[in-house]
């Protein structure tokens, strides 16, 4: 079985790359931090914030998660509602970071993406899939970027969906986030001793994949 894991913080390009190697080498995409903002969305929904342990954790046997794949999309419903379209904004990126330290919340959501990898090939970028969600995946990369580089590429996305926001406003989100994963007891965010360290400032979209590209031929190879 074939299991690509991309980590590293937010805006560095992770999903960008994992969706085109996905395509490239005609394997799934499981976009892992989608599940977390659907968790952080359901929380919301129910008058919890994602910041109460307790409120949380009480929602947890009634979240019903599934993600399904349309046209080679994937889509998260949670409650069988689609809540894909609603799960991009700025202020649910924080929320999903936030609920994502409560250990249970993310016991439960690994489970479903263990139980997805162990079935197919697939690659899944976010915070811990080397160190905790697979840490025997194939090959681990951790994708980084000089912090000013990815609040800045993090702001034009949110300029093309026409997001109002400013750029100082996304940098200091990205600083609260990046000491949020990187500080959490439970799973934190990290390089691990075997995951291959590619550094983005200064590469392009296509340079990153040809990098990874090579190693990713070796492994399948051997």
């Amino acid at each position: 079985m074939l299991n690509i894991a991309i980590d590293g913080p937010a805006g560095a390009g992770k999903s960008t790359i994992a969706k085109l190697l996905a395509k490239k080498y005609d394997i799934t995409y499981l976009d892992t931090g989608a599940m977390y903002r659907g968790a952080a969305y359901h929380c919301i929904l129910n008058g919890v914030s994602p910041n109460d342990t307790n409120g949380v954790e009480r929602l947890l046997p009634n979240l019903d998660m599934d993600v399904v794949y349309e046209d080679g999309v994937q889509r998260v419903f949670v409650s069988k509602k689609d809540v894909t379209p609603y799960l991009r904004s700025l202020d649910m990126s924080i929320a999903a970071s936030d609920v994502s330290k409560i250990p249970s919340v993310r016991v439960k959501l690994v489970e479903i993406q263990r139980e997805i990898a162990y079935k197919r090939d697939c690659v899944l970028d976010g915070r811990d899939i080397g160190s905790y969600v697979l840490p025997e995946a194939s090959i681990k990369f951790y994708l980084t970027a000089r912090e000013k580089t990815r609040a800045r590429r993090r702001y034009l996305e949110f300029l093309e969906k026409n997001v109002e926001t400013t750029e100082e406003k996304v940098l200091r989100d990205m600083q609260a986030r990046d000491k949020q994963d990187t500080t959490r007891d439970f799973a934190p965010l990290k390089v691990m001793p075997d995951a291959i360290v590619i550094d983005s400032t200064d590469l392009t979209i296509e340079d990153v994949i040809e990098i990874m590209s090579e190693r990713i031929d070796a492994v399948i190879s051997c």
